[in-house]
Formats: C-alpha cells, sequence, structure tokens
C-alpha cells in the first residue's frame, strides 16, 4: 500500500510563506515611509511642512 501524502507539511510551508510574503510587504512600507519622513513632511496638498509648523506649544505663547 502506498504512503499518504503529507498534506499538513504542504499546507504549513504555503502558510509559512504567506506569513513571510506579508512580512516583507510590511517592512517595505515601513522602510519607504520612514525615507519619506527624513526627506520632509508634506500636507494634504503635498507641500511640505517644516518642523516648525504646525507644532505651537505652550512656551512659544509671548508672555505679557
Amino acid at each position: 500500500m502506498a504512503r499518504a501524502p503529507n498534506y499538513g507539511f504542504e499546507k504549513r510551508k504555503k502558510e509559512q510563506d504567506r506569513k513571510a510574503k506579508k512580512e516583507a510587504k510590511r517592512e517595505d512600507r515601513r522602510l519607504r515611509k520612514q525615507e519619506r519622513d527624513q526627506e520632509g513632511a508634506v500636507d494634504e496638498n503635498g507641500n511640505p511642512v517644516s518642523a516648525e509648523e504646525g507644532d505651537s506649544t505652550a512656551s512659544d505663547a509671548p508672555t505679557a
């Protein structure tokens, strides 16, 4: 009698490949985002925004 194929191994291998692919995509997205952040932030219109703009804190307010 022939031995039954090991379908569990194939399924597990497929799942590992799927997870590895997702992890690679996640890492790629993270690196692209990091590069974009290093280049400089942009607003919703695509205009460059410096770090000083939009970051108003209480210490920046003039004292009377």
